[in-house]
């Protein structure tokens, strides 16, 4: 515990819920390097809450109390929990700090939003304690992808026709969250961008809320600094309605006609990028799949596209299966064929840490 931290509950307190001893200082034990001895004995550290100052401390290597100096000297997995008002979280200072250690390996999981001291309400709460170890598990399990970070988009957009009505395309999220999932279990840090579908998003998965595809753009471009690839599984509207009603519109007045413009295309977008991360597409077809599927990837620079079969009783969306086949830029296919939703994200992911290939060991800390 730092000191700040036994201003809140006393070490005696810990070590009695626990019954395990709870250190405070560097001094506490003569003749021993307690913070050389903890370090070299743990197979994994969690820093938990994490202020803003913790955070400054170690992205510049500060060793001037016994938690700093014990992760100075440590070298396996660290996850850090951050806890603070939302100013704090998101100035400068602090995110310089969060990228500073995200690019030695350390894995965050929160803040999130809630309530904060003071009685303020916004993002800098403590993430709840079945994510932290939920993200601790995930940083002991390592995995194929460890030290990477993947972007992935999942569920509709819904474009507003007026504040009750909008169009959209169909889609419940489960393919996206099944490839967060498996993403995550393999040891990858992810971001999800989920848009209004029905799913659960999977726990120690970065979430960003969206609605409309101008907002999935904002939040994808936010994230896709510092990403190895990008999953864009979402199901975007291809369309928006112009000029949205700012009023319900009455269906006494007669149906309304409706001036159609295109939605943002993100994935053309991201493809236009100098440095791009991997870039994998789906594609919803209704006949000659693979064959749209190809020229869906040439078109757009991916390295990876699925290409759905859409019409198949049982399959597609909202079910737990997909009929898909993967077209492959260096063409390696895999043609089309029937799958579970999360055997296709298993096989997905394969070939993304394939093209990625092993991360940098000085990056990761293994």
């Amino acid at each position: 515990m730092t000191e700040a931290a036994t201003r809140f509950v006393g070490p005696d307190t810990f070590a009695s819920l626990t019954g395990n001893p709870v250190h405070t200082s560097l001094w506490e034990r003569p003749g021993e390097v307690l913070h050389v001895r903890l370090a070299h004995e743990a197979d994994i550290v969690i820093v938990a809450p994490a202020t803003a100052n913790v955070l400054a401390r170690l992205a510049h290597g500060a060793a001037d109390d016994l938690l700093t100096t014990t992760l100075l000297e440590f070298s396996g997995p660290l996850v850090v929990a951050p806890a603070m008002h939302t100013g704090m979280w998101t100035h400068p200072a602090t995110r310089a700090n969060v990228a500073a250690l995200e690019a030695r390996g350390v894995r965050f999981v929160g803040p999130v939003e809630g309530a904060l001291a003071h009685g303020d309400t916004g993002m800098g709460r403590l993430a709840e304690p079945e994510d932290i170890l939920a993200a601790a598990e995930d940083a002991l399990r390592g995995g194929d992808l460890a030290g990477r970070t993947i972007v992935v988009t999942a569920g509709p957009t819904h474009e507003p026709i007026d504040p009750v009505r909008y169009i959209g395309n169909r889609s419940s999220g489960k393919m996206g969250a099944a490839i967060a999932a498996e993403a995550l279990g393999r040891g990858a840090r992810v971001r999800l961008i989920l848009g209004p579908g029905t799913v659960d998003p999977p726990t120690g998965a970065e979430l960003v809320r969206v609605t409309t595809a101008e907002e999935m753009r904002a939040a994808v471009f936010d994230a896709v600094e510092g990403a190895d690839a990008v999953v864009m599984a979402a199901a975007v509207a291809d369309f928006r309605p112009k000029d949205a009603a700012g009023g319900k519109l009455k269906k006494e007045h007669g149906p309304p006609e409706l001036r159609l413009e295109p939605t943002p295309d993100i994935l053309a977008e991201l493809g236009e990028l100098d440095a791009r991360p991997v870039l994998v597409g789906f594609a919803a077809e209704t006949s000659d799949v693979e064959a749209a599927g190809r020229e869906k990837l040439h078109r757009k620079r991916l390295d990876l596209l699925i290409a759905n079969e859409i019409g198949r009783e049982g399959t597609g969306f909202g079910a737990d299966s997909n009929t898909a086949a993967i077209i492959a830029a260096d063409g390696d296919d895999v043609p089309l064929r029937g799958w579970t939703k999360p055997g296709l994200a298993a096989a997905l992911v394969d070939r993304v840490a394939l093209l990625l290939g092993p991360a940098d060991a000085s990056v990761t800390g293994d």
